[in-house]
């Protein structure tokens, strides 16, 4: 992938900022057939989640072309997401982790969820450094706290992400003693990577795979022999309860989705990098022209 330049993804981050109310683009500019004839379906996302923001735009697509109404809800919190879609206001969240990072949400509202199947089944947590410093694994971050000057850079604080590292990783590394986990949003997180990478200095952080971070920024991740940020996972596209029944289409369409490393990587990239903000619609369009047999239920032609 090539390197997105990071104001893109703080104003992401900064757009994100909305809360759940009045946040909305309905019809965002898509290029899909549809008119709304079938009714209006909201998908929830976080744009600093560049897995849901991809597939979000994807679906858009896809649903318009079907002939619903889409309405793209912008936030910034997987727990106000979770909500939302168990409450009914959001009708798909495009990009989740139930199985292991969200499952603590799962568990909260998994009864007024639907899983609408898996697209991606190779996605995993990570704890990074630059490929300039000298530690290979998380095991060797003990004893080595002020290097890092105690912190461990991460994410969102009601990220699975999170959780996962606070909860279970410091603590099976005994890091918990000599590190915080300092928390804020992607954004933040990414702009303070940059300035340390700038300036070579050492800097541990909090980040996933697959996410376009990963190959615009010099990085390694590090080893994990305890196996203490979990094993690899599944992506799936999570409806509010009853989406199949009210939406048997869309929920056809939206489980014939299966995307493998190679496809993942050009939607993101195309995404993310190519296109940018606000050329999302069109970046989907070239990534459908160039991928027309992706799945089997793609609608490709126009």
């Amino acid at each position: 992938m090539n390197k997105r330049h990071l104001s893109g993804i703080i104003a992401l981050g900064a757009a994100a900022a909305i809360a759940l109310t009045g946040c909305s683009s309905a019809g965002s500019g898509g290029s899909g057939n549809g008119g709304g004839e079938k009714g209006e379906i909201t998908l929830g996302y976080l744009p600093s989640w560049t897995d849901g923001l991809s597939t979000a735009y994807l679906l858009e697509n896809q649903l318009e072309d079907l002939g619903y109404d889409v309405k793209m809800e912008e936030l910034t919190e997987a727990a106000v997401l979770y909500t939302g879609l168990a409450s009914g206001d959001i009708d798909i969240y495009p990009s989740a982790w139930p199985e292991k990072t969200h499952a603590q949400y799962m568990e909260k509202y998994g009864d007024d969820i639907e899983d609408l199947g898996a697209y991606y089944d190779n996605a995993v947590l990570t704890i990074a450094v630059p490929d300039y410093v000298d530690i290979d694994s998380i095991e060797d971050l003990k004893g080595n706290a002020d290097r890092f000057d105690g912190k461990i850079v991460g994410i969102e604080p009601s990220a699975g992400l999170t959780e996962q590292t606070e909860k279970t990783m410091m603590p099976e590394y005994g890091l918990d003693s000599e590190y915080k986990l300092v928390t804020s949003s992607t954004a933040t997180m990414l702009a303070t990577l940059k300035d340390s990478i700038k300036n070579e200095e050492d800097i541990v952080v909090t980040l996933w795979r697959p996410f376009w971070a990963n190959d615009a920024f010099p990085l390694k991740d590090l080893k994990d022999p305890k196996g203490a940020m979990g094993e690899p996972e599944k992506l799936h596209f999570l409806g509010t309860k009853g989406f199949s029944e009210k939406y048997p289409d869309a929920a056809e369409l939206i489980k014939g989705i299966k995307l493998d490393d190679a496809q993942y990587g050009s939607l993101e990239d195309l995404v993310v990098n190519e296109f940018g903000e606000g050329k999302e619609p069109e970046a989907i369009e070239k990534w459908i022209s160039e991928n027309p047999d992706a799945y089997e239920t793609l609608i490709s032609e126009k």
